[in-house]
């Protein structure tokens, strides 16, 4: 009983005593924290050589959960814009279009003069047939009255005539399609080029998905449309000409009723493709937005069905191909009627060609043979036109698909650096000098960032969740550029030096592992273009990544399929980090390096780290604050500001937002 009662006791003295460190906590000053948008930006950092801190005991169980932190609002939201609106390109006319598609021809000139002559060649043979035809048709007078030695003559140029047709048919074909693969090769390797010259600015606010479709939906419908289209112009323009001059020979008012009667066709073809346009030009746009939504779902798939999306992801990708749906059905109308109306007008040409030349033979001025001839000529000379109905459609689909082409190829590209000097010895020292920065105009980040990091300092870069951590790194490597101020890496401001050779300063190993599709040695090896295999070897040991490669069928020379889907997220990452391992640069960036791997093997990990580092400018954004409790200088951001900077037990003992937020870690809310 008596025990009892000391208990109870003894319980009453420590929650009072747990209310008085309450109060004590409460009353603590939270100035930084509480208002961080008031916090200024850090002026005139200057970091010191520091010894390295250690993790301090300041916290104890009876002490009051800290303050929640709660991450701030992505700085940057793109929702996937299209490259015209995020590059701001202008609307190109439709002159100059045309014009610069055909300009791609001129590279293959040759092949161009090559298919003008086989289609004249197989257009003249085209039209010998129905003449020979003609001619043998006129000796062969009636019963008893056929004359076979100059039929058989007939028959034999007839026969020469269908094989040399047929032949430069073929020839015209393959000399056409081999036109067509070469330009989109080259427009394949110019859009590709383009994406590796363009401000990453561009690439990450743009709809993947739709530059993906841009560049193999649109170029093929390209190609098929104008360069096939042009050649079928060429035949067509020969087989007209030829038909034009026979007739004339043979009667000269027939060919004059065909002649008249030809424009209207032009015309009733020239009113549907005005409406095929605009429609086509929807239909690209919108199979850009299907590719697009296809490259999202399937690419983040786990995500899809971890967060139950199946059917909402299934029901904006019915809407969009509704949409598509509907556009292809407007279209299909549009250019299906274009035959159809065409034909029914060479019809009724067909028709008075016919009964204007029975009236001539009636009074002798044409024989069954010319009759014959001209019907013939008659249907081949609306042909062309048919054909030409036929793949306007396409036309007008590729003038669609090349304005899409064109707004790529038109973004600006990243500054030029060709004539700037090489980074030729690094130091490690880095420097921001009063930088401003922001994504977006409306959206300040940066503003007057200042900056001194010296030589072989373990830089750590800690804050919520869109405070700009990232953003310093992406300024560091150059991939986006200051709006003001400069930063200098070595002594040279980064602007005044080549990007390769400022990249090649630095080892990166990002929270988002890239892998590509080849073998875990060369993935490894993609950091160091000559490495042997005992390099790769050694890398993969000291990343701790050996035992596993090692165990899996094939080892180093097993494949990894697109994106390393066949490998888990953690054995990614300890991949990326074998190829910084292997590299071996003089400065270090990780960002969230090992954010998916075991605690122990970060700990093995961390320690490889540690080694690399020494001597070497390293740059670490991480989320676990653990991790860095070692850094020489911790950065304290929010909001693209640094509010706070010193080392761990500085930090601590300030009581600010580091405080809390590395308390935050261990709260159990």
């Amino acid at each position: 009983m008596e025990d009892k009662r000391n208990n109870i006791s003894r319980s009453k003295l420590e929650e009072k005593e747990y209310r008085k460190i309450k109060k004590a906590i409460a009353s603590l000053p939270k100035d930084s924290f509480n208002n961080p948008e008031k916090a200024q930006p850090a002026k005139n950092i200057i970091v010191p050589t520091i010894v390295p801190a250690t993790i301090a005991n300041t916290y104890s169980q009876n002490a009051e959960r800290p303050d929640k932190i709660t991450d701030a609002q992505p700085i940057l939201d793109t929702n996937s814009k299209r490259i015209e609106s995020v590059a701001r390109i202008k609307k190109p006319k439709a002159f100059s279009t045309i014009f610069r598609t055909i300009g791609y021809l001129k590279k293959y000139w040759y092949l161009l003069v090559i298919a003008i002559l086989f289609a004249l060649i197989n257009s003249t043979f085209e039209i010998f047939i129905p003449l020979i035809i003609g001619k043998g048709i006129d000796h062969i007078i009636g019963v008893g009255q056929v004359d076979f030695e100059t039929l058989g003559k007939y028959i034999g140029y007839l026969a020469l005539s269908i094989v040399g047709f047929a032949s430069f048919k073929w020839l015209l074909s393959r000399v056409a399609n081999e036109m067509s693969y070469r330009i989109e090769q080259q427009m394949h390797d110019d859009i590709f080029k383009k994406f590796n010259k363009v401000p990453l600015k561009y690439i990450d606010s743009s709809s993947h998905g739709d530059l993906q479709s841009r560049m193999v939906n649109d170029v093929d419908l390209i190609t098929d449309g104008f360069v096939l289209g042009l050649t079928t112009f060429f035949d067509a323009l020969a087989t007209i000409t030829l038909t034009l001059i026979f007739m004339f020979r043979i009667n000269t008012t027939i060919a004059i009723i065909i002649v008249c009667a030809t424009p209207l066709s032009i015309v009733v073809a020239s009113l549907i493709a005005k409406m095929c346009h605009k429609i086509f030009k929807r239909q690209a746009k919108t199979v850009g937005d299907l590719s697009g939504t296809l490259v999202e779902m399937i690419g983040n798939q786990k995500i899809v069905k971890g967060f139950l999306y199946e059917d909402r992801s299934i029901a904006k990708f019915d809407e969009i191909n509704s949409k598509l749906k509907t556009v292809n059905d407007q279209a299909m109308f549009y250019s299906s009627i274009s035959a159809p109306v065409t034909r029914f007008l060479n019809g009724l040409l067909y028709a008075t060609v016919a009964i204007f030349g029975c009236v001539s033979a009636v009074r002798g001025n044409m024989s069954i043979g010319d009759i014959s001839i001209f019907l013939s000529y008659a249907n081949k000379y609306t042909r062309p036109f048919n054909d030409i109905a036929d793949v306007f459609a396409d036309l007008q689909a590729a003038f669609a698909s090349a304005i899409r082409v064109f707004n790529v190829l038109d973004m600006k590209n990243e500054v030029s650096d060709e004539n700037l000097p090489d980074i030729k010895r690094c130091t490690g020292d880095v420097v921001f000098d009063h930088v401003d920065f922001s994504y977006t105009q409306d959206k300040k980040l940066i503003q007057d960032l200042n900056l001194d990091i010296k030589a072989g300092q373990k830089v750590a870069i800690v804050g919520p969740t869109g405070c700009g951590k990232s953003t310093l790194i992406n300024l560091l490597m150059r991939f986006y550029d200051v709006d003001k101020g400069s930063i200098s890496v070595s002594g040279n401001k980064i602007t005044e030096v080549t990007r390769k050779s400022l990249r090649k300063q630095y080892g990166m190993v990002l929270q988002e592992t890239w892998l590509f599709s080849a073998s875990i040695r060369d993935n490894i090896a993609y950091g160091k273009e000559d490495a042997t295999d005992e390099e790769v070897r050694r890398a993969a040991r000291l990343a701790g990544v050996d035992h596993f490669i090692e165990t899996i069928p094939d080892g180093y020379n097993a494949i990894i399929n697109e994106n390393g889907d066949n490998l888990s997220q953690g054995q990614k990452q300890l991949i990326c980090i074998a190829r910084l391992m292997l590299a071996k640069p003089p400065m270090l960036i990780l960002d969230e390096a090992t954010s998916n791997i075991d605690t122990r093997t970060e700990l093995a990990i961390q320690e490889a780290f540690n080694k690399m580092m020494q001597g070497k400018t390293s740059f670490v954004v991480a989320h676990r604050l653990s991790t860095i409790v070692s850094s020489d200088i911790i950065l304290v951001m929010n909001k693209g500001n640094i509010i706070e900077q010193g080392t761990h037990k500085e930090l601590l003992a300030k009581q600010g937002f580091y405080y809390n937020l590395y308390n935050s870690q261990f709260s159990e809310f």
